[in-house]
């Protein structure tokens, strides 16, 4: 990568095609800076599974120090957007943003972050 983006997003026209030298799908992990607490990918490239369950009202109802909600709502909750945001849809490219998802779906642009 050039260095030219923060992070991975949909570079050129949506849908109809992409930047030349750019191909949509997730990056390795070092493709593009870190942000200033060093952590690489925290938003784009692809959606990370959390460990929360999802809920439109979280914030009304859980901790404003590291919330969580952990009632079953049959759907965990996603952050952080993809490679597949572009800023003529999606301006969830962000950390803060939130998606769901069900425990048992699968995309090319969602995933995980390991830590230790």
């Amino acid at each position: 990568m050039d260095g030219s983006l923060p992070c991975n997003i949909w570079q050129g026209n949506f849908p109809d095609g992409s930047d030349a030298g750019w191909v949509p799908g997730p990056q390795t992990a070092r493709s593009f800076r870190p942000n200033d607490y060093g952590l690489y990918n925290v938003a784009g490239n692809v959606w990370e599974w959390c460990a929360d369950f999802f809920s439109l009202h979280y914030h009304k109802v859980t901790d404003l120090h590291n919330p969580a909600f952990t009632r079953d709502t049959g759907f965990r909750s996603l952050r952080g957007g993809s490679f597949l945001c572009d800023a003529s849809y999606c301006n969830r490219y962000r950390v803060a943003a939130r998606n769901s998802g069900t425990p048992d779906s699968t995309a090319s642009n969602c995933g995980f972050r390991v830590v230790q």
